[in-house]
């Protein structure tokens, strides 16, 4: 049978298995749909050839490692990999807003800013719907702290007031509320963009 007509699944267990050249078939056939969506997020050649280089380098790591589990749906798979790895190009660039470490989410000062360049302007409704979604899998104790003090601009003793807990308490349940969002995101895999 000639490999065009065998199905993504059926090329990456054989490429699984060791026939190399099953590989480069899924790259053929998908390299027209990846590229032009790389290269609709970033308007820049070299750059949308890296990552999708990129891209196929974790595709083949993943494969070897044996930790594909896509079943069969190997394309929305190379495409969520390609989408992280924009991300991670504009990260660098510090051309969106990322996440930072000191406990709180940097994305919603973005979410605040009413200058917001075009670029974060297209991603700013999709990535409040995605962080709303979040918010809304928290235990009610960490829910409640992370709305009043990042939508109700709440100091974490106005919380401690309102909630009838102490500083300490309402600073460790923010704590727990990003940790667990974070978990929620690493869970899901969910990318905070559209």
């Amino acid at each position: 049978m000639r490999k065009e007509l065998i199905s993504d699944a059926t090329l990456v267990s054989s490429y699984i298995k060791g026939d190399e050249s099953s590989l480069e078939v899924l790259i053929k056939r998908h390299k027209q749909r990846i590229y032009s969506f790389i290269y609709s997020k970033v308007y820049d050649r070299d750059v949308a050839e890296d990552i999708f280089q990129d891209a196929f380098i974790k595709v083949i790591r993943t494969l070897k490692k044996g930790r594909y589990n896509e079943e069969g749906k190997f394309l929305p798979w190379v495409m969520r990999i390609s989408h992280n790895l924009i991300i991670d190009y504009f990260r660098k660039n510090n051309r969106m807003p990322k996440f930072d470490n000191g406990g709180e989410f940097s994305i919603f000062s973005v979410l605040s800013d009413t200058s917001l360049n075009a670029e974060r302007a297209l991603i700013k409704d999709q990535v409040e719907t995605d962080v709303r979604r979040l918010i809304d899998e928290l235990p009610e104790d960490q829910r409640e702290v992370i709305l009043m003090r990042m939508y109700n601009d709440m100091s974490f003793k106005e919380i401690s007031e309102r909630t009838g807990v102490s500083i300490n308490t309402a600073l460790g349940r923010m704590r727990y509320a990003l940790i667990n969002m974070r978990k929620i995101i690493e869970k899901h895999n969910i990318i905070l963009t559209n």
